[in-house]
């Protein structure tokens, strides 16, 4: 998960370095995009027969490989096709990996989805602040040697074991025919949608919001953006410590509670900027864990149909990179971009809000699959 991270901020730490113009950076992230949705679907659904270890496996030896050729020449098309790859790549990592974590531990997955979850941020962290430290000409080093530690993974993986789904896993057709009937399942989705973009429009508008209408100078603004990351840091190693089954759904909307009244006091008063500092921290707290807790939900949910149902689920990241940034701009554009800032406390409440109103089917679902009743297709929908 950790090169995952690395992965997913890699063209955007990059550009920079290789001189690429908004427009071709763009366009090689709705590349990625592309990528993972596909892989996302059809490695989670895999991951319910197969040999997790295998599939991770493959998407390492996919990510090591499109990492090694990746601005190796510089044709712009040849390296639209290999960020696909890279796409591909974090899409099987996300498909498999939180699968197999429901698979091994049968106590605590909130806390093991989370600590997951955590890596993917410490690897955006740690090659951001590489290339920070290379020269321009020397910027392709960081992916030569995660390439060649990738492929060391890809190598353990494959000579590594775990248990298959099993024969009597229903077939693909017959799970997604199922899950098709579950509408907790569209709501998950939408709400993964708002979490992740919610979490991913803070960290690109934050430093900003703080220079534009608070009067931060570039470096306090940063700091600032340092606040919100450590937040987001700890927030998914406690958060995950106490989380437990009967409780998971009590937290999310608590934690889309909280962000949405952090939120708003943030963009709607001038503070102090010590109180700012706490805001921040304790704002990146709350939506450090919107989607692995949500992901725990989903898999214990659907614990026999994990894979495939993590997949559906985990299209929201995506979606909501893509999604939530677009509505920031158009409001930006038409209205102001004060105004914009108040889309984060709506798609909190509105988030939290539909949780709500679904807790009676998703609470009496939890004490079946608590109960032995049901396990991956039960009745409830």
């Amino acid at each position: 998960m950790f090169f995952l991270g690395v992965a997913t901020a890699i063209i955007g730490a990059a550009s920079g370095n290789i001189g690429l113009s908004p427009f071709q950076t763009a366009l090689l992230i709705s590349m990625q995009n592309a990528g993972f949705i596909l892989a996302v679907l059809v490695a989670g659904s895999l991951a319910d027969t197969r040999d997790k270890a295998r599939l991770l496996g493959a998407g390492s030896l996919v990510l090591a490989v499109s990492f090694f050729l990746f601005y190796l020449w510089r044709p712009y098309s040849l390296n639209l096709a290999i960020m696909f790859f890279i796409g591909v790549g974090i899409g099987i990592y996300e498909g498999v990996a939180d699968a197999m974590l429901f698979g091994i531990y049968k106590e605590r997955q909130g806390f093991f989805i989370s600590v997951n979850h955590f890596f993917v941020t410490l690897g955006c962290f740690a090659i951001t602040l590489y290339l920070v430290f290379l020269r321009l000409a020397d910027w392709r080093r960081s992916l030569v040697q995660s390439a060649a530690v990738v492929l060391l993974l890809a190598v353990l993986f494959l000579l590594s074991r775990t248990p298959a789904g099993g024969r009597e896993a229903a077939k693909l057709r017959e799970r997604l025919a199922f899950l098709r009937t579950q509408s907790v399942l569209a709501i998950f989705l939408v709400v993964a949608v708002f979490g992740i973009g919610m979490e991913l429009g803070l960290l690109g508008l934050l430093t900003s919001f703080l220079m534009e209408l608070r009067g931060y100078d570039q470096v306090s603004s940063k700091l600032g953006l340092i606040l919100f990351l450590s937040g987001i840091a700890a927030g998914r190693v406690l958060l995950g410590l106490i989380s437990r089954r009967r409780r998971l759904l009590t937290l999310i909307i608590a934690l889309f509670a909280a962000a949405a009244v952090l939120s708003a006091i943030l963009f709607l008063f001038v503070l102090p900027a010590a109180l700012n500092s706490i805001l921040l921290f304790f704002l990146g707290l709350t939506v450090s864990s919107l989607l692995p807790l949500l992901i725990t939900l989903t898999g214990f949910l659907y614990k026999d149909m994990s894979g495939t149902a993590l997949g559906i689920v985990k299209l929201g990241i995506p979606v909501g990179g893509i999604l939530i940034p677009f509505v920031l701009s158009l409001v930006t554009r038409y209205f102001s971009f004060k105004t914009s800032l108040l889309v984060f406390p709506f798609i909190a409440l509105v988030s939290g809000a539909m949780l709500a109103a679904s807790r009676k089917i998703i609470d009496a679902r939890v004490k079946l699959v608590i109960a032995g009743v049901v396990g991956g297709a039960g009745t409830a929908s």
